[in-house]
């Protein structure tokens, strides 16, 4: 026996149909490529490839596509087991990254399938190509702003504003002194300074390609470019410039020392990294005579401080417009494939090169 169907029947049987395909889709998991660690120790050693699936996002969750996420050495000493903000294990390691939403919770309204976005706490796991992340710890960025750029928002470029902004109230003519000027924070340093027509003394190690160094730094706007040993018997009134009033130390040891010298009185030097992993010794005359302040630097710190402050939104929306106009761009870098991660670990550990090139894992 058969039955004729009306217009209205067949609707009927399609909304039910379409029904039926909108469940299974919101019951289907995300398959997902990422890097895992279950112990401490060598990041070569330790890292795994792994799948896993990934359940819907709900509530304010959201489903994001990674796009690419930079190897910093802060990942790097997480993984060892030595830096002092400690996860809990297995992880999945990454700090810093950029993505696409693919799909939101119910709850979510300030974000939407389709937006580029970044996470604001560190240890959210962006070593992946597919994860799980609460819209409160994301923040969304334009899609004119570069991957790499994006990717590597949060941590350099930030650091540089924060240590510019916080220790000294600086004016246009000033001069600032920073080691490790070839560092990513150190390219940023000089991009920002230059905008804000901040002259930069910058200390690098010497090498034999020290030309090509120099030429590079003053392409950015390095206003000097010294080695250790020309720093030595620098003079900066000799050079047209004021006395530094703040230093930005990520090296240590002597080379910390002779930059120290070079401060001018009530002046401040911020200490962010230690490269050399020697101590920082400070002369007794330059707290007495000088009223040099010795102060550090964590942004890991900063951005929990200040996880809902309008300085941290003012501070990257700046960030983000002065990449968008060129001003300040990316670091020297190269993608490598996730499968091949591990290139990316071996050269983040040991860095080469007079930059110090950025490895991207990439997940396009």
């Amino acid at each position: 026996m058969t039955f004729a169907m009306n217009g209205l029947t067949k609707i009927k049987i399609l909304n039910t149909n379409l029904s039926i395909i909108n469940n299974f889709i919101r019951l289907k998991t995300t398959t997902a490529c990422q890097l895992v660690y279950k112990d401490f120790g060598d990041p070569v050693k330790v890292i795994e490839l792994t799948k896993t699936e990934i359940k819907k996002p709900c509530g304010r969750e959201v489903l994001i596509k990674m796009l690419a996420a930079p190897v910093n050495p802060a990942d790097i000493n997480i993984i060892q087991g030595k830096y002092p903000a400690k996860v809990t294990l297995p992880q999945v390691p990454g700090n810093e990254g950029v993505g696409e939403i693919i799909e939101i919770g119910e709850d979510v309204s300030d974000l939407d399938v389709g937006d580029r976005v970044i996470p604001l706490l560190s240890n959210q796991g962006t070593w992946c190509t597919h994860t799980i992340m609460h819209s409160d710890v994301l923040y969304k960025v334009p899609k004119d702003l570069g991957i790499v750029e994006a990717a590597t928002l949060t941590v350099n470029p930030c650091t540089a504003y924060r240590m510019l902004e916080d220790f000294c109230d600086l004016h246009p003519g000033d001069t600032i002194i920073q080691n490790g000027a070839n560092s990513a924070v150190g390219q940023n340093v000089i991009q920002i300074c230059k905008e804000r027509d901040i002259k930069t003394i910058n200390i690098v190690r010497d090498r034999n390609d020290i030309e090509q160094l120099r030429e590079f730094l003053k392409g950015l706007g390095a206003t000097v470019v010294l080695t250790e040993q020309e720093v030595r018997t620098f003079k900066a009134d000799k050079s047209g410039l004021k006395k530094p009033v703040l230093g930005f130390n990520c090296v240590g040891g002597k080379n910390a020392l002779e930059m120290l010298r070079h401060l001018d009185y009530n002046g401040y030097m911020v200490t962010y990294g230690g490269m050399s992993r020697e101590p920082v010794t400070i002369p007794t005359s330059a707290l007495i005579f000088k009223n040099i302040q010795i102060v550090g630097f964590w942004m890991t710190r900063w951005s929990k401080d200040h996880h809902d402050a309008e300085a941290r939104w003012r501070m990257l929306q700046e960030l983000t417009q002065m990449m968008i106009d060129k001003k300040l761009t990316g670091p020297v870098h190269k993608f490598v494939k996730l499968e091949n991660f591990k290139e990316a670990l071996q050269n983040t550990v040991s860095v080469s090169g007079f930059a110090g090139k950025k490895y991207l894992l990439d997940f396009c």
